[in-house]
């Protein structure tokens, strides 16, 4: 499957404008199970610095996970003392599932998390967001290991958080320095088209979410913190890094074999400069020359490994033509997957088949070098026989990659491919219901893109004021359902995102 971009699915990064609205700006989750403790100083400690320092409406959401104490009586307290806190439960445990439940039923423009032991500077915060609103950004994370950071913790979470990074950039080639910081935001459009692709609902949902994005060419802002380590952390360490490598296995695994289907995400906005036209310098061929030059060097090295091994049992025309060959596939098969960027199985055999045929023609140029230089000397030295093919490569190499390019395999990003169906979005309404698929909410259009909302301001609430109405169902909330079934229970009837379709109505 090829990962090319398919612009169109989210409309163009834009700032959200500043008008008064009665949506908040701003969601902040935060998942807790049996925090009875340090909960009810997190959510106002958290409430109080937003209410001075946040120029926009807010909503703070207390994820329970399924907690057995008396976590939920005090986040039910909370809603009713402070009007921009709500409280949902959740009959499952997992850190993923609430984020996933919560931010696929809110309503705010921009979602965060944070842990419940503020172990991050809350100072911090309004930089993680502010790259979202902008529009500059797709998700923002907050890390410890960037070079300004200022951490303090123990040796063994130091180098277990290390380790775990440098598997991840080893592994899945990750460019994000910090996976597992508790401090992330994202945009509720790319949330929608992002999240149903992450299977993970423990710990390991943030570096699945993180890699996907990265794969699929979102950006990701990171924002250098000041972290303070807390030692009543419940969170099992040994467990967690278990499942974290099991994820990185099954992720891995994923994208190796082509199975994600991250053309739907690519470059999802249609803003990015290199989908720009260039006249007179083809799509890709930087790259593509890169890409090809280095399989080419270590296809040649190989090649040559394995002629110097037929040649001490065969001549050097049986030699050259197994080498030759066997060197053909693999390099065919090097060649489809890192410089054209060709994923999954299909069409492999076709492109092989076509390889054989280029195979061919460089059997046909090494072997009439090899041939005129046996007519001109009886026993040529097997030096002067591999500088004779290394010439005769070159030339070969340079046919090679014209043909690949430009018939194995060829760019098809400009033919004309059928329309794609409408999309099948639930919009969540405060109830706990979800409005009918066939009638999508209508969006602004501008200068024929899909506009954002605009963007609201906080409103100043007398300290005499009611609180908010709840946006979540908190007496029927079931996480269980919502993440693992569609994200469809029995109190939100949602249908999962389709982010590979496109509305006809919303013109690009």
């Amino acid at each position: 499957m090829r990962t090319d971009s398919s612009p169109g699915d989210l409309p163009a990064r834009e700032h959200l404008p500043a008008t008064a609205a009665g949506t908040p700006v701003l969601d902040v989750v935060i998942p807790v199970y049996n925090e009875e403790k340090d909960l009810q100083p997190c959510v106002l400690r958290l409430h109080e610095h937003l209410k001075r320092t946040f120029p926009y409406a807010f909503r703070i959401t207390v994820a329970d996970n399924a907690s057995t104490d008396t976590t939920p009586q005090v986040a039910a307290r909370l809603a009713a003392r402070l009007p921009e806190v709500v409280s949902c439960r959740l009959e499952q445990k997992g850190r993923g599932r609430a984020l996933r439940t919560v931010w696929s039923a809110s309503d705010a423009p921009v979602l965060a998390y944070m842990d419940v032991d503020l172990s991050t500077d809350l100072n911090a915060l309004l930089p993680l967001v502010a790259p979202l609103i902008s529009g500059h950004s797709d998700l923002a994370i907050g890390s410890r290991l960037a070079h300004s950071s200022r951490v303090v913790r123990g040796a063994k979470r130091e180098f277990i958080s290390r380790s775990y990074n440098l598997i991840l950039r080893g592994s899945l080639q990750a460019r994000f320095s910090d996976a597992q910081c508790g401090f992330k935001a994202i945009r509720r459009d790319v949330a929608q088209v992002l999240l149903p692709l992450v299977e993970d609902s423990g710990w390991f949902f943030d570096t699945e979410m993180l890699v996907l994005a990265e794969r699929a060419g979102l950006r990701i802002h990171e924002v250098p913190v000041d972290w303070v380590d807390d030692p009543d952390s419940t969170v099992h360490i040994v467990r967690t890094a278990t499942d974290d490598l099991k994820g990185v296995w099954r992720v891995g695994r994923a994208l190796a074999g082509g199975s994600l289907s991250l053309d739907r995400l690519a470059r999802p906005f249609g803003d990015d400069p290199r989908d720009r036209e260039l006249t007179d310098v083809p799509k890709g061929l930087a790259r593509q020359l890169v890409g090809f030059c280095v399989v080419g060097g270590l296809s040649t090295l190989f090649y040559l490994l394995l002629y110097s091994g037929f040649r001490s049992f065969s001549g050097s025309q049986v030699a050259n033509a197994l080498a030759l060959l066997v060197s053909a596939v693999a390099n065919t098969a090097a060649n489809r997957r890192l410089t054209f960027g060709v994923r999954g199985r299909g069409g492999a055999v076709r492109h092989q088949a076509q390889g054989l045929v280029v195979f061919g023609i460089g059997l046909v140029l090494t072997s009439g070098s090899l041939a005129a230089l046996n007519a001109a000397t009886d026993d040529p030295a097997h030096s002067t026989e591999l500088a004779v093919l290394i010439a005769a490569n070159l030339a070969a190499t340079v046919l090679r990659f014209l043909l690949f390019r430009a018939w194995v395999f060829p760019d098809r990003r400009d033919e004309p491919s059928a329309p794609a169906p409408s999309p099948v979005v639930a919009s969540h309404q405060p109830g706990g219901h979800a409005a009918h698929p066939a009638a999508p909410h209508p969006m602004p259009v501008r200068h024929g893109r899909a506009a954002h909302q605009p963007l609201p301001q906080r409103p100043a609430t007398p300290a005499s004021s009611t609180p908010a109405t709840n946006p979540y169902d908190t007496t029927g909330f079931r996480a269980g359902d919502a993440a693992d079934h569609g994200w469809g229970d029995s109190t939100m009837q949602m249908q999962a995102v389709r982010p590979h379709d496109h509305d006809p109505r919303n013109a690009r």
